[in-house]
């Protein structure tokens, strides 16, 4: 198949995060078993075993997009649509099969990012117009939580189909810190509530010791920094190897996040043998099992006496540590990528 993926971000983008990891992953492998793929976006370009082109910026590429696409996906026999906030309405202006991806629904996290205005119309182009334009598309959607939330828009069940994304990571030795070490590993934006693991902590650390490492950068370092109490040491960006030696390290994985699509960090970690202590949020539910990979709280409160719980119980940790592994063996990237080229192949066939 002739596939392109319209998609906000390249992997080379400075603030990729999980989506562009999973678009990466479908397209490259998709690329492997020969069909042929191009990603249109906005921000830098890097090198990929498909074509990569640039469309504008953050937001002038959703302009852009149908001119572009008359230049570089005029011969094409499925358009993958993604859906950051709000997707490329790819049906509204050209007529091949499409397909929406969607890794969580935004519905909250327009209020946490922009003014009341723009959040309204964020709000009302994802909830009201998407549904009507996509109403013939099949959608995939990386979690049974971001099913539910499609659903609740009015895209019918049968539209969807979940596709829980695989894990490539290399195995890690845990090296676990002799003193406490709790890892933040997170792009530094609202929705995200790194802020609240900074104050949570300062409750926390009195009765567990130890260090909170932020691990990432985004627009609210600086607010982070400012907020940060005793025992907090902030990275910044790091590469994958100051990444997975962070995970070697580390205790527990913190997790404050208003909602997730799937949770790529928390497999990430699992597969580290890292357990995640998170609220019991879309997403985030179903990247970790409660009790069994780490646990989901309620509130800040229910959240702070689960961190010194595990920071105290050592046993329970390691059985956690050991569970998160071999769970995350279970998600592989073949079983994502048959399961989308399925969908792929049933809308560039018309059925």
């Amino acid at each position: 198949m002739r596939i392109v993926f319209l998609a906000w971000r390249d992997t080379a983008h400075p603030q990729a995060g999980g989506s562009e990891v999973v678009i990466d992953q479908l397209a490259t492998r998709l690329a492997a078993r020969g069909h042929e793929v191009r990603l249109l976006h906005g921000g830098p370009s890097g090198n990929h075993a498909y074509r990569s082109v640039r469309i504008g910026g953050n937001y002038s590429q959703y302009l852009r997009a149908p001119i572009a696409f008359l230049r570089h996906g005029r011969e094409v026999d499925v358009v993958v649509d993604v859906e950051n906030g709000i997707p490329f309405f790819a049906p509204m202006w050209q007529r091949r099969p499409v397909v929406g991806l969607v890794h969580h629904i935004h519905t909250d996290q327009w209020a946490m990012q922009f003014p009341r205005p723009i959040a309204a119309i964020g709000r009302w182009l994802e909830g009201r117009l998407m549904p009507r334009a996509y109403r013939r598309a099949p959608f995939v959607t990386v979690s049974a939580s971001t099913t539910e939330g499609l659903h609740a828009l009015g895209i019918p069940l049968t539209h969807i189909t979940t596709v829980e994304m695989g894990m490539e990571f290399d195995p890690i030795e845990p090296q676990p810190a002799l003193q406490p070490r709790f890892l933040v590993l997170s792009r530094l934006v609202p929705h995200k509530r790194v802020e609240l693991a900074l104050k949570m902590w300062n409750n926390v650390r009195s009765t567990t010791g130890g260090t909170l490492v932020i691990v990432g950068d985004g627009p609210e370092l600086d607010k982070l920094q400012n907020l940060a109490g005793p025992d907090v040491e902030f990275t910044g960006w790091v590469d994958e190897d100051r990444k997975r030696e962070e995970l070697s390290k580390a205790w527990l994985l913190i997790h404050p996040a208003h909602h997730e699509g799937w949770g790529t960090v928390v497999m990430e970690a699992a597969a580290a043998s890292v357990p995640t202590l998170a609220f019991n949020v879309a997403g985030v539910r179903d990247s970790v099992e409660d009790g069994v990979t780490g646990l989901l709280a309620t509130d800040e409160r229910d959240f702070e006496s689960k961190w010194i719980e595990l920071a105290r119980e050592s046993t329970l940790r390691l059985n956690m540590a050991s569970a998160a592994q071999a769970r995350s063996a279970t998600f592989t990237w073949d079983r994502a990528v048959d399961l989308f080229e399925a969908v792929l192949e049933s809308a560039a066939h018309g059925r």
